[in-house]
């Protein structure tokens, strides 16, 4: 892959809705698990959520956009707004793509009018319902927002959402089908916006995480998801978006851009073995960072940090600990440096890849490398180097960064400084 520029970041978190904010609760080890809106308790045990508590609509949306979407395209509008004042861009109209991914998109928008239509019949069903639910409506209220007219596409690879929208947005400029791209993914809440719950709906897919055997069983919300810890036992689910402009590296210096690092490499590749667990072994986990790799043309040892997925699962986690052991372990000096983005806010689906390269991208200005938070007794089988307890000071100049979702979907890019 030819080197794409990342010139604009914009997020809405659990820890921030503006990457300093987000980057420094980050870096001050900050845990945004709390109990869930709708109910503390379910089969004995607490239920745990990680909202975006501080986003307000109206700030950034107008009241006839907020009417008719649903709050994932709230959040991927909001966080576009931040990545477009960041890079300081204006958009040629036909030569700016748009690439968007979400897991479950309007979701909760389809909950609600079976509920309400349950309750009170077809005419309490919100008339804007049909355009709310739509996958594609981020990338679409994107598109018309800034009156974009190139490509404007939506993947729903799950939580490889994120690894698949960037590495898809830099093809459209590698080809020369576009010079600019605006990439990120979303991941809509279950509750109302401000992590608010709903005075009489409960959305059924809160409660449906929990019966396939999804969600942590820890009775201490800091140690209720802990990638690659020994007592790891489940996830944690959590919400919000991650937004980057990319553009042609001679486009962004040209117009004397401020860079935040360079889109090196990308592959996706899928397990074809469960609609949930990964492989066993992590071979096909291993082969996507290879392929990875291979695509910008540099070695394994070459990469100084790795930003795992690293869901908490116990099956999860042990797959891709194989991966990384795999891929990573042979020809160091010493092992390499690994974290997770999702000890400290949950598991934002779609979103949590574009967050951990938001966190690391700024953490790379300061030298300093994120943590896993929560996560002290490291599983023994790691050949690598699980950074916990406190950020490390670190130098990263390449970085491998790993999503992987249901359905075998496995992505990953290669992040560069230079």
């Amino acid at each position: 892959m030819q080197k794409v520029a990342i010139t604009g970041m914009g997020v809405i978190s659990s820890l921030g809705v503006t990457v300093e904010n987000f980057y420094r609760r980050v870096m001050e080890g900050e845990i945004a698990v709390r109990e869930a809106p709708w109910q503390k308790n379910f089969e004995g045990r607490k239920m745990w959520w990680s909202a975006v508590e501080e986003f307000e609509p109206s700030k950034s949306i107008s009241p006839e956009i907020e009417s008719g979407t649903d709050l994932f395209a709230q959040f991927a509008l909001a966080a576009t707004h931040q990545a477009v004042a960041d890079a300081k861009i204006s958009f040629d109209s036909e030569r700016t793509a748009i690439v968007h991914g979400t897991s479950i998109g309007g979701g909760r928008s389809m909950m609600l009018a079976q509920h309400n239509l349950e309750r009170n019949g077809p005419l309490a069903i919100d008339r804007k319902m049909p355009i709310q639910i739509m996958p594609n409506m981020a990338a679409a209220q994107t598109a018309i927002h800034y009156g974009l007219h190139g490509p404007s596409m939506t993947i729903t690879t799950a939580c490889a959402s994120s690894g698949d929208a960037l590495g898809l947005a830099a093809r459209f400029i590698e080809t020369g089908e576009a010079d600019v791209a605006i990439a990120g993914a979303t991941e809509g809440g279950l509750s109302l916006a401000g992590g608010k719950p709903d005075e009489h709906f409960i959305p059924s897919l809160f409660y449906g995480y929990n019966l396939y055997g999804m969600e942590s069983f820890s009775s201490d919300p800091k140690r209720a998801m802990i990638p690659f810890d020994t007592e790891r036992s489940g996830i944690v689910m959590g919400e919000g978006s991650g937004v980057f402009i990319l553009e042609r590296e001679e486009h962004a210096r040209s117009r004397g851009a401020n860079i935040h690092g360079f889109l090196r490499g990308y592959a996706s590749i899928a397990d074809a073995s469960h609609p949930s667990s990964p492989e066993a072994t992590g071979r096909w986990e291993s082969r996507v960072m290879e392929k990875a790799l291979a695509d910008a043309q540099i070695e394994p040892q070459e990469v100084d940090a790795l930003i795992a997925h690293a869901t908490g699962t116990p099956k999860g986690d042990t797959a891709e600990i194989q991966a990384i052991n795999r891929v990573h372990s042979e020809g160091r000096e010493s092992p390499l440096p690994v974290s997770s983005i999702k000890g400290h806010v949950g598991h934002s689906g779609a979103a949590s890849g574009a967050m951990a390269i938001i966190a690391a991208l700024r953490g790379m200005k300061d030298n300093r490398f994120f943590h896993t938070a929560g996560t002290r007794n490291v599983d023994l089988n790691c050949g690598f180097d699980v950074v916990i307890e406190k950020p490390r000071d670190l130098e990263v100049n390449l970085l491998q960064v790993n999503s992987f979702g249901f359905g075998g979907q496995n992505a990953s890019v290669i992040i560069s400084r230079n």
